[in-house]
């Protein structure tokens, strides 16, 4: 479009109009303010934080979640009898559901919540805990029995997350170790404690589920245990690694190699030759250390009895001699004459512990009348409660101490 100098003198002289009047409007609106106001601001408000799983001084626990739409909410924690077991909040005007429990002992605990049935994390609360493919919230409460569990100002040991090549199961696989404070700065060769978990686990689960890291840094820095290095592989052989986009093997069929001998074979082929390898440890018998809970344990009996003189501690964790016929597999016909060689081959500590609700509480009985007709020596740890963490971290804080001391 063409404009001519006649419509441009227009358009200047109505703009400036305009501007004229919306300064004398504003000027007004001034006017009416007293000097010292100025034009307030809508405020911004962060969102009142809820605190949900606050512990109170007497170890009650208190659960809060806010919600309009759900007709119902409950909590489900393992500290409630039978598994499974919620208990129902109670919602007030303002829609926040709140339940008061406890008082409880010193443990870690861990829950969920129930809306309309459907099982969820508490989103005001961070502590979140894996277990196999269950994800749960957790807390801690503080007392002499969970002392060990605690972040403490001591010297603190680190964590790795090694991965390593198993020939004998064809896979990259991963294995977490833990080296004690000092390792990195000092020149000294260490004993090995190789610790296995149970059957849905994974290599994460002693230092997630098990707080084996707390328990390490404490028990070295108050001189209960000797500085060791303690390796926790993954269990289950067809599986490269916890949760991750990593290959499994498809040849092996049995999902946690309950019996199958697979991941007993990578151990002494593959495991134990990379740690010895790669890190400083002191390579004899009377230097390694093995223990394993549940599925774990059955590794760990396993593993003494086809290589007898291949550790000079062992702990078999709420897991005995069970009848494999129910899982399809044979009984071991050199049963006794492995345990007869293992006698005569000098362990130094041969430890058993078990919950006497344990659902495998008769094996471990079982076990101990072969090991009492055999005549080997061992140490036996009965405690209350069944087949659970807080039985397994209670072991682990007792038996360590004993490792590496008849040397």
């Amino acid at each position: 479009m063409k404009t001519n100098g006649k419509t441009n003198f227009v358009i200047i002289v109505t703009i400036l109009f305009l501007s004229l009047i919306s300064g004398g409007v504003n000027a007004q609106e001034t006017a009416k303010k007293p000097a010292n106001q100025s034009v307030a601001r809508p405020a911004f408000r962060m969102p009142v934080a809820i605190k949900s799983a606050e512990i109170l001084p007497d170890n009650s626990v208190i659960f809060r979640l806010v919600s309009k739409d759900a007709g119902s909410v409950s909590v489900s924690g393992d500290w409630m009898p039978g598994f499974g077991s919620s208990v129902p909040m109670v919602k007030n005007d303002t829609s926040l559901w709140t339940l008061t429990v406890g008082p409880l002992k010193p443990e870690l605990y861990s829950y969920t919540f129930l809306i309309d049935g459907i099982r969820v994390l508490d989103p005001n609360n961070s502590q979140v805990k894996r277990d196999g493919n269950r994800n749960e919230s957790m807390f801690l409460i503080p007392g002499t029995e969970s002392d060990l569990y605690f972040v403490k100002n001591v010297p603190h040991g680190t964590l790795s997350k090694v991965w390593y090549e198993s020939p004998s199961l064809k896979l990259s696989r991963r294995l977490y170790v833990y080296t004690p404070p000092g390792y990195e700065d000092s020149q000294g060769k260490y004993p090995v404690f190789y610790l296995l978990h149970g059957g849905g686990g994974d290599e994460d689960a002693w230092t997630t589920l098990g707080r084996t890291c707390q328990i390490m840094d404490n028990l070295i820095s108050q001189g209960k245990a000797k500085p060791m290095i303690v390796v926790m592989p993954n269990g289950n052989p067809g599986q490269a690694a916890a949760i991750t986009e990593a290959p499994v093997n498809p040849s092996v069929s049995a999902p946690y190699d309950m019996g199958m001998g697979l991941f007993e074979e990578s151990m002494v082929k593959d495991i134990i030759p990379f740690v010895e390898s790669h890190y400083r440890v002191i390579p004899d018998r009377d230097d390694r250390a093995l223990a394993g809970l549940s599925m774990g344990g059955m590794q760990t009996l396993t593993l003494t009895g086809n290589y007898p003189s291949m550790f000079g501690y062992i702990g078999v964790m709420s897991m005995g001699l069970v009848d494999v016929t129910t899982m399809g597999l044979k009984p071991d016909p050199d049963q006794d004459t492995k345990f007869e060689t293992l006698k005569n081959s000098g362990y130094k500590l041969y430890w058993v512990g078990v919950g006497k609700d344990d659902f495998l509480y008769k094996s471990v009985q079982t076990l101990r009348s072969s090991l009492d007709k055999h005549g080997l020596k061992y140490t036996y740890r009965e405690s209350t409660g069944g087949h659970s963490w807080a039985n397994w971290r209670i072991y682990l804080s007792e038996f360590t101490p004993q490792l590496f001391r008849q040397n």
